[in-house]
């Protein structure tokens, strides 16, 4: 998906401390009678809405202003109206404006796009991940290992392999919303390093 069929406007589901990463999935159940009412018009128009993040900011709740668009991969009704669904990552937005004019948040969105990496960087930056998640993993039993290595084997580019690590390692929500919000591969790259670096050490 790009910005040129992604909707302008959507339905947004705002979670505490929950960030969802392009190409992640996400389990929904949804219950609350405005999310309800968001699911049936999604699944009746294009199947899309976004996640976005509710932060306690001082006592304060605040909404971050990037979330990411998913689609609806699967949905099952239950008999009393609720739905367990799952949603699929697609891309990362910005909240232009939040709008009054449905029961469930929605907001005007806009993609926001991954800066370009050279070839030649982005193999490098690339294999210094994978090697970070190695070291990480070595631990784990073989099986873990291969089924990670697997993962890592379907990226084709730094800024995919990024989110998958963000998506399945990462689980500190403010590092998690950090790493969604940086534009740039490498600045991605760097902070899920770092990451793991901090195991390593027993920070």
């Amino acid at each position: 998906m790009t910005g040129l069929n992604l909707p302008q406007k959507c339905g947004v589901m705002l979670l505490p401390d929950c960030t969802l990463f392009p190409q992640g999935g996400l389990p929904l159940f949804i219950f609350e009678e405005r999310y309800r009412q968001m699911l049936t018009e999604a699944l009746a128009e294009d199947c899309i809405f976004a996640v976005g993040r509710i932060r306690d900011d001082g006592g304060k709740q605040t909404i971050s202003p990037v979330g990411t668009a998913g689609l609806i991969r699967a949905s099952h009704e239950l008999e009393n109206g609720t739905s367990e669904l799952l949603l699929h990552g697609v891309i990362r937005v910005r909240f232009l404006e939040w709008l009054d004019d449905k029961p469930y948040p929605r907001a005007l969105i806009e993609p926001v796009l991954s800066e370009p990496m050279d070839s030649r960087k982005g193999e490098a930056a690339m294999a210094t991940l994978r090697g970070s998640v190695e070291d990480g993993i070595a631990h784990l039993p073989e099986e873990v290992r291969t089924g990670v290595a697997t993962l890592l084997d379907q990226a084709d580019n730094p800024s995919l392999m990024a989110d998958i690590v963000a998506q399945q390692f990462i689980h500190e929500p403010d590092l998690r919303q950090k790493i969604l919000e940086s534009v740039s591969p490498g600045e991605r790259i760097s902070l899920i390093c770092g990451f793991f670096e901090g195991l390593k050490s027993g920070e």
